[in-house]
């Protein structure tokens, strides 16, 4: 390589992130083959404009190995760090080992001949230079740490999370509202200037409660979203000039995951995985384990005559507050081996109104059944009803949530379950059954399963509810 060559590629290395990702992946990944997208300048851009102060709240989600953490928590810090020796830079991850190994990535990067050659004002401390936590001469610093991990009397300039969830515990509400806990609680306090830091989340979507979707639905992020499979067409930006055109149906990355090799990862993950990790979308665009369009539709509700059977089930929420479920009742009509859902209530209550409302509701819609779950809040429900004359029937399941819904697919499959055309409440409850078992909320699910399994068990002979004036 000439002098004016090698002086040209230390400039580009110096001022395009896109080419310091290639020659970061070579130092990190020595013998690996590099097969350069359009995706990877695309988030170099929205990196670019984050260093540069265009935005501060940005949001990455593509599917895995399509280079997100090399770019994003390996190369960005030190090209962050070559052009601002004092930056202090958070690297976040679900697990420490995960985070400390983009540290060492990133060490290796700014120990290497090409950094030192681009950057010659940035240095390592060789005193401060452990795994978890290195520094330049500068004082500019990179720490690693994992969710959960301790802040107390530190700050950044840069947050970056890559990978909050562990994607084994996606599924456990607890593990993933654990993760919005700390973020909320700890994480963004520890901006230096809480204006103008810059907090970067990547990752694959792996729950529509994920810290992405949470974030997502506060509002005020860039997002850059990057689906194995493109559902739609959709221009990408490059540059301030630059754009790419997606066509629907087009693969991300083609020379990598054909259309064929993504075909068979759907078949070999399943439809809800895939549409998550590698589609971006937490449940699949016609429906997860229930599908949309396996639901008739009614313009008048059906008046209850002799023979019809009409059940209420209520799936209780323990507390009120703003994080907690809802309270949820679904009203069915039977008639003639179709289900029709008349109503559907959905609302956070305290006790005393929730008893006053499980109440209104029977009355309301003369209802022959009245099913609550025997636990937790339902039975102290169910013991105060009885109090009261009226005589709920207590449901303790045995099978967990996504079995119970399983069994009671037949006749909505079959396409005996219709729904109102135009209620208030059609989409949201449409849209809570398409994304279970991926969705934040699943009470009008537990609801409609309960109700289901009620009248698929049914016996002629079952009495009906009493009611005693």
């Amino acid at each position: 390589m000439s002098a004016v060559d090698d002086r040209m590629l230390t400039t580009l290395m110096r001022t395009d992130l896109s080419s310091f990702i290639q020659k970061s992946f070579q130092i990190v990944s020595p013998g690996d083959r590099y097969r350069h997208n359009w995706h990877v300048d695309a988030i170099a851009y929205q990196l670019e404009r984050c260093l540069r102060g265009e935005i501060n709240r940005l949001i990455i989600t593509l599917p895995p190995r399509n280079l997100k953490s090399i770019a994003v928590s390996v190369a960005f810090p030190a090209f962050i760090l070559g052009h601002r020796p004092k930056a202090e830079i958070i690297g976040v991850s679900y697990a420490q080992d995960l985070s400390q190994k983009h540290a060492r990535d990133t060490r290796a990067v700014m120990q290497s001949k090409f950094y030192r050659r681009a950057f010659p004002l940035t240095r390592l401390d060789p005193k401060k230079s452990a795994e978890a936590e290195f520094m330049t001469t500068r004082k500019g610093v990179r720490l690693a740490t994992s969710i959960g991990g301790t802040l107390t009397g530190r700050g950044g300039d840069f947050i970056i999370i890559d990978d909050a969830h562990k994607p084994d515990e996606s599924l456990s509400d607890v593990k993933r509202q654990s993760v919005i806990e700390w973020y909320r609680s700890t994480l963004t306090s520890r901006l230096n200037d809480k204006d103008e830091g810059v907090i970067i989340v990547v990752q694959q979507r792996v729950h529509e409660g994920d810290l992405a979707g949470y974030l997502l639905e506060q509002g005020g992020w860039t997002h850059m979203n990057l689906p194995a499979i493109a559902e739609e067409g959709q221009t990408i930006q490059l540059g301030p000039k630059l754009g790419r055109i997606r066509t629907e149906g087009s693969a991300l990355h083609p020379e990598r995951e054909s259309l064929e090799i993504l075909a068979q990862l759907k078949r070999d993950m399943g439809s809800y995985a895939f549409a998550a990790q590698y589609q971006q979308q937490p449940a699949p665009a016609g429906g997860g384990l229930i599908k949309k369009a396996w639901f008739g539709e009614y313009d008048v509700a059906p008046t209850k005559t002799s023979g019809d059977l009409v059940v209420q089930s209520w799936d209780t929420a323990s507390k009120s507050g703003e994080l907690n479920d809802y309270s949820v009742c679904t009203t069915w009509l039977k008639r003639d081996g179709r289900l029709y859902l008349l109503s559907v209530l959905r609302r956070r209550f305290e006790f005393p109104d929730r008893l006053r409302a499980v109440k209104s509701m029977y009355w309301k819609w003369n209802a022959d059944e009245l099913i609550i779950e025997d636990k937790g809040s339902g039975t102290s429900l169910i013991q105060q009803l009885r109090k009261d004359q009226i005589y709920p029937r207590a449901q303790n399941p045995e099978l967990d949530k996504i079995s119970r819904m399983v069994g009671e697919t037949a006749i909505m499959e079959a396409g005996g379950v219709f729904l109102p055309k135009h209620a208030a409440w059609k989409d949201d409850y449409l849209g809570e059954l398409c994304r279970f078992p991926n969705g934040r909320h699943d009470d009008q699910v537990d609801s409609t399963s309960q109700a289901l399994s009620y009248v698929r068990k049914r016996r002629v002979s079952d009495p009906s509810i009493r009611r005693l004036c």
